[in-house]
């Protein structure tokens, strides 16, 4: 049950994403035109993909993109079996719903790589196989600004960007999970570190007490 509890959370977070993104993919014109403004101009609905990483990066190689569906996967069953260690040694509760998160985001976007290729029709036109080169699909544009940059600006100048890429829900819970792990870090680890030199303390209690008798 103890397991239940955390992995229902990556669950939870599965299942919405893959949700959000069905509801978009049908539901929405792709692009400009079937944008919808949520809180004026600044937060909007935009259905976009993106073929990269997480907020819209991307790898620029030929095998860019099997490389990155295959570190996902890879990533997928380490964060697991992460998880799994850290209920099983009763890690604090919020370090472990943060982890579930990550992993629930992790898992949402490499199904989205894996599979989008094929059931949505949406890998590259000169992808090698539909199959691990899904596009992921976004929707969450916070619309800070956008232009063009000047080509004096290192790496973005010289094309027109905006200032906050469009994510999805698999991006939102790795990002807020990976913050407050940055946030809380310091309660997490080192009440974690006092069980662990508790029961250190205990263990070599019990080692002079049966050495004495």
């Amino acid at each position: 049950m103890k397991y239940w509890k955390y992995f229902g959370i990556t669950l939870l977070v599965i299942v919405i994403d893959q949700a959000v993104k069905m509801m978009v993919h049908y539901g929405m014109d792709f692009g400009t035109a079937g944008q919808i403004k949520v809180f004026g101009d600044w937060f909007k609905l935009h259905y976009t993909t993106n073929p990269g990483m997480a907020f819209g990066m991307q790898l620029g190689s030929e095998y860019g993109k099997l490389m990155l569906t295959s570190f996902r996967l890879i990533a997928m069953f380490g964060i697991g079996y992460y998880l799994y260690s850290l209920i099983s040694k009763k890690a604090h509760p919020g370090y472990i719903i943060c982890i579930a998160m990550i992993l629930g985001g992790a898992v949402g976007n490499l199904i989205d790589s894996v599979f989008y290729g094929v059931w949505l029709g949406n890998a590259p036109f000169d992808a090698s196989t539909p199959w691990f080169h899904g596009q992921v699909v976004d929707m969450f544009y916070v619309d800070i600004w956008e232009g063009f940059v000047p080509e004096w600006i290192p790496i973005f100048g010289g094309g027109y960007t905006a200032l906050w890429p469009i994510f999805n829900i698999a991006d939102a819970s790795i990002f807020v999970g990976v913050g407050i792990i940055l946030i809380f870090q310091k309660r997490f680890f080192d009440e974690e570190n006092e069980e662990h030199e508790e029961k250190e303390e205990e263990d070599q209690v019990q080692k002079q007490f049966i050495d004495e008798k």
